[in-house]
């Protein structure tokens, strides 16, 4: 068979969840999936290249039910959900939300998400790929605090680009665009149940609708497509590349669970003199005193780079020896060059450190280099 030529093919059937979307998303043109936190989501519409330009350009619509909510509810949610993260929780309003880590006990990152903070007793995790909602359930179980851990009936759906604010207007009026960063709404959407946040995976101006009844999927994409029309609003799927030029982290790839937040540089979401007790708080503090070893840093190549984004972890050498690897990498359109991220010792972590890396089309020259290499835009202008 040759391997040029060969695409391999991901098989639909009822073993892994569909999406509340996921017949909008065949309809619109999806050519792809992955499978995420046990359900399918799209992964190519066009080419990557132009979905970025889609969305660094205009407005776009994604598919992400596959970041199915985690919800805490009871009298000690919000002690059991400060467990969960060593990010100091107590200044976090209902009406807010926070970027999190979740930590064991090693320190170690079981994953990350956004938190929703919707009523004293009701948080929503929205995480990465990976088992949280198993997970908090068994944190739960050993508490003894007067919790409930469930997978509520919410599905999100991203709306990202600079003409996102116009759209959202459109559908909400101004509550919108008074919306701050980082904030949420619970609202509806000509009688459809939603959670409006300002949030979102792109590193541009964006929302997300979280959808509070799966069965109204189809009706909440057409609604919203709709009203992007005059705009040019697109579905696409998440942009590793944007993603990548903001130094917004992927659970699985540039984050795993042998990091601990130091070694990812997220050392800023963790609070090790609060009062509340984290899990893993003792092994956070003993890593913090001995500095990590390790450090997740970005690189550009030294002039042209492979031809594509890194199917799998790349090898970083240095002296003939692999040191570390690299967690996603990808050509930047707008900076014309190759960048990514590597994971590597702490002693080869500073910016202008001269290292290589091994690809399936050879060697490359690169040097670590300072991100987000295009800074996440967060103010809307006026309208």
């Amino acid at each position: 068979m040759d391997k040029e030529t060969f695409t391999p093919q991901i098989a639909i059937g009822p073993r892994v969840r569909k999406s509340p979307y996921f017949e909008a998303a065949l309809d619109y043109g999806a050519k792809a999936f992955t499978i995420y936190n046990h359900m399918f989501m799209p992964t190519v519409y066009t080419d990557p290249v132009d979905e970025y330009w889609r969305l660094v350009k205009g407005v776009t619509l994604w598919d992400v039910a596959c970041e199915r909510q985690v919800e805490i509810t009871g009298p000690d949610a919000r002690q059991f959900t400060q467990l969960l993260t060593p990010r100091n929780l107590s200044t976090c309003a209902a009406g807010q939300c926070r970027y999190v880590l979740l930590t064991g006990e090693d320190g170690g990152i079981i994953n990350d998400a956004v938190l929703l903070h919707l009523a004293d007793d009701r948080y929503w995790l929205s995480p990465g790929d990976g088992d949280v909602f198993l997970w908090a359930q068994g944190v739960a179980t050993n508490t003894g605090m007067n919790v409930t851990v469930a997978e509520p009936d919410v599905s999100p759906l991203q709306l990202q680009g600079p003409k996102a604010p116009h759209v959202a207007k459109k559908l909400f009026g101004k509550k919108a665009l008074d919306l701050g960063y980082y904030r949420m709404i619970e609202t509806e959407l000509d009688g459809i149940p939603l959670v409006l946040s300002r949030t979102g995976w792109s590193g541009e101006l964006g929302y997300e609708l979280f959808l509070r009844d799966g069965s109204l999927g189809y009706e909440l994409w057409e609604t919203v497509m709709r009203a992007g029309e005059e705009h040019g609003i697109v579905p696409i799927a998440p942009s590793g590349i944007r993603s990548i030029e903001g130094a917004i982290l992927s659970y699985c790839s540039d984050i795993t669970r042998d990091d601990n937040p130091y070694v990812i540089g997220l050392d800023r979401l963790v609070d090790l003199e609060q009062e509340a007790d984290f899990i893993g708080k003792a092994a956070l503090k003993k890593i913090h005193a001995e500095g990590a070893k390790r450090r997740l840093v970005g690189f550009t190549v030294n002039g042209d780079g492979p031809s594509d984004a890194n199917a799998e972890f790349w090898p970083v050498m240095n002296g003939g020896a692999s040191i570390g690897r690299v967690t996603r990498a990808a050509y930047s359109p707008r900076l014309d060059k190759y960048i990514g991220f590597v994971n590597v010792p702490t002693d080869k972590s500073t910016i202008g450190t001269e290292l290589v890396i091994e690809t399936p089309e050879g060697r490359f020259d690169i040097t670590v280099a300072a991100t987000p290499f295009v800074p996440a835009e967060k103010k809307i202008p006026p309208i």
